[in-house]
């Protein structure tokens, strides 16, 4: 079978150059760190560890990064558990029957449980990316520029999804997304574009931008925070779970991933969703639900087994199409192209061989999660009483090195720093990031695949409708756009628009 030969070539390629693997360990390990301290998310750490990759060859940046991006998906569980704080948003379903389990003394079942949960889900995702990655990819590739038009505009039109709490706010969002995306070169033409003269925005500083609203702005925002320091004294004890246990969650875990895996390749929908999903599930066919949020095992096996095995679904129609469906598939589509990989049908068609490398990387990844997250949970505890004073200034620095190292550039390092206001204004009105990055990685495919077939077709709009998948591509993003529309209107009575613009149908997903 291709998938299978090619996944051991991959595995071939790994062993005979080492410098990956142990990268790959580093990242898991930088993630699980970051996702136990409360604040820090997995698109964070993707977004600070990002410019420090670029003297890296391709498969070592993007497995260390992928590594960041798993870690920091499970890491945020262990404070859930300890402390009742999710590390992550993704872990706050697992908040509330493992912290329950804690206060009765089994934080060490918990914890087990936790991270087993998590590479399983973790490894039948990657399994899934294997198999289908290169199937939806075939299809992908009989796009032409009408198709590419049609998949951007759907790509933006997962912005409805991506807005959290404001429908209104996140399309804001996004048009200033779409606002700084015409910034630069023409596409078509080639002459600079309300650059102001700064030959240093003829292209779009792009990954300073990204480390700005991610990772900057969380900065400024802890500046103006009290100090905390968390205090951990809880009894841990036995950490592996007893086969006993285990057997009986096998089902909840197997569930729970596969729920996982499809809400991963939902556009939008991100490990949050997928973990309280998972745990709904769990909760209605277990036979006793009035246990869940008292304590039951199986509420944490099935919330970290939906969210990890998000991470496959989600990467999933970023690898083969190029769309992000969320803000940490954003940064890693940031990180393949800074690469000089272009995401999509062509990666598959072009670079096969560096593609299932990454794979066998990824199923590496899980496999040292496993390893290092069982054995480091007693100690992880530790890093939770690092100080704010120390944390926030180490943060700064590093957001400030990693903007200066794309190009040397001290004007990237102050597009930084002003973007990362912006993106601290923007969280204190509750505007979400997310659309920002969305448009400005679409807005320009958009605008260039548009013009390309507007020219081929002589000038006439027909190719809109007169091609099915660019038909087919175009009536979907109709319908994303719409149907949060409608759940808008409908959750305001049909009265319109309120003040506070609150969506009851947006879903957020902020990893």
């Amino acid at each position: 079978m291709y998938e299978i030969d090619m996944l051991l070539q991959g595995f071939a390629n790994l062993a005979s150059e080492p410098l990956p693997l142990l990268l790959a360990l580093i990242g898991v390990t930088l993630g699980i760190i970051i996702g136990v301290l409360p604040g820090l998310t997995a698109t964070m750490g993707v977004a600070i560890l990002l410019p420090f990759t670029f003297g890296m060859d391709p498969v070592s940046a993007i497995l260390m990064l992928c590594g960041v991006f798993f870690g920091g998906i499970f890491g945020g569980s262990i404070t859930a558990i300890l402390l009742k704080i999710p590390g992550t948003p993704a872990a706050a379903a697992t908040a509330m029957d493992g912290y329950a389990l804690s206060q009765k003394g089994q934080a060490g079942l918990a914890l087990g449980t936790a991270t087993l949960s998590s590479c399983f889900g973790g490894f039948l995702s990657v399994f899934m990316l294997i198999f289908l990655a290169p199937l939806l990819a075939g299809i992908a590739l009989e796009f032409s520029a009408a198709e590419s038009f049609a998949l951007a505009v759907f790509g933006l039109s997962i912005i409805t999804s991506v807005s959290g709490d404001s429908l209104v706010k996140g399309l804001i969002a996004g048009f200033l997304g779409l606002l700084l995306s015409t910034v630069g070169l023409d596409p078509m033409a080639g002459f600079p574009r309300f650059t102001g003269g700064f030959n240093e925005l003829l292209n779009v500083p792009f990954i300073p931008v990204m480390i700005g609203l991610f990772a900057a702005s969380e900065a400024f925002k802890s500046l103006g925070q009290p100090e905390t320091r968390a205090e951990v004294k809880v009894y841990i004890g036995r950490i592996i779970p007893p086969w006993s246990v285990f057997k009986g969650l096998i089902f909840t875990i197997l569930r729970s991933s596969g729920l996982g895996i499809i809400v991963g390749i939902i556009p939008g929908a991100g490990a949050d969703i997928a973990s309280f999903v998972a745990y709904n599930e769990a909760k209605r066919f277990s036979k006793n639900p009035e246990n869940f949020g008292k304590g039951e095992i199986k509420g944490v096996a099935a919330a970290e087994s939906g969210a990890n095995a998000c991470t496959g679904g989600d990467l999933l129609p970023m690898m083969t199409l190029g769309i992000p469906g969320d803000a940490v598939t954003a940064v890693m589509l940031g990180a393949l192209t800074m690469q000089g990989l272009q995401p999509g049908p062509l990666l598959f068609k072009d670079h096969a061989g560096l593609v299932f490398t990454l794979f066998a990387g990824m199923l590496f990844c899980y496999a040292a999660l496993l390893i290092i997250g069982l054995s480091s949970l007693r100690l992880m505890g530790k890093v939770l009483e690092m100080p704010r004073a120390i944390l926030t200034p180490l943060i700064l620095a590093l957001c400030v090195v990693g903007a200066y190292a794309i190009n040397n550039s001290m004007f990237d390092v102050g597009i930084m720093l002003a973007v990362g206001v912006v993106g601290f204004f923007m969280q204190r009105w509750d505007y979400p990031a997310s659309p920002v990055v969305l448009a400005l990685i679409m807005g320009p495919m958009a605008e260039a695949s548009f013009r390309r077939a507007l020219s081929l077709s002589g000038g006439s709009l027909d190719f809109l409708y007169t091609r099915p998948i660019t038909l087919g591509l175009l009536t979907v993003a109709v319908i994303t756009l719409a149907l949060p529309l409608l759940r808008y209107f409908r959750g305001n009575g049909g009265n319109g628009p309120t003040a506070d613009g609150a969506a009851a149908g947006t879903v957020g997903s902020a990893k």
